[in-house]
């Protein structure tokens, strides 16, 4: 992949999002289409219809208002990407499938959705440092 960077190949990569790599980008201010040109050159966000469906549910939750908030600001923020309907029933599952069908990157902080796509095969995305994100 570093080599595609060095000489200027544009392999374009689909990018997928979950619930918390969404929310995250609030918590910390990371710019995440930097990031991403940084990591990967050329790409196309796309996030499960369940995804936002979670994001929604979080929106109308009455217990923490700051999660509320950011859950409000991330359906807005999603609204330019492309959602993709996947036949899972939750979230996690959809963003495995999507994954595996688009040999796409997941962008998360998820700790057990890390491990369970580290275990396919599947590069993720998480933050470090609370500061820039890293690939793995």
């Amino acid at each position: 992949m570093a080599s595609d960077r060095l000489w200027g190949d544009r392999i374009h990569k689909i990018v997928i999002l979950d619930s918390s790599a969404i929310m995250m980008l609030f918590e910390f201010s990371i710019d995440l289409e930097n990031e991403l040109v940084r990591l990967l050159g050329s790409y196309d966000v796309v996030v499960p219809k369940t995804v936002l469906k979670e994001l929604e549910l979080l929106s109308k939750k009455e217990s923490d208002g700051k999660k509320k908030m950011k859950a409000k600001a991330s359906i807005k923020l999603i609204e330019k990407y492309k959602i993709f309907d996947v036949k899972s029933e939750n979230a996690d599952d959809s963003i495995i499938e999507l994954a595996k069908e688009t040999n796409g990157v997941v962008v998360t902080n998820d700790t057990e959705l890390r491990k369970r796509l580290k275990e396919l095969s599947v590069p993720t995305i998480f933050l470090r440092a609370k500061k820039k994100l890293v690939m793995e």
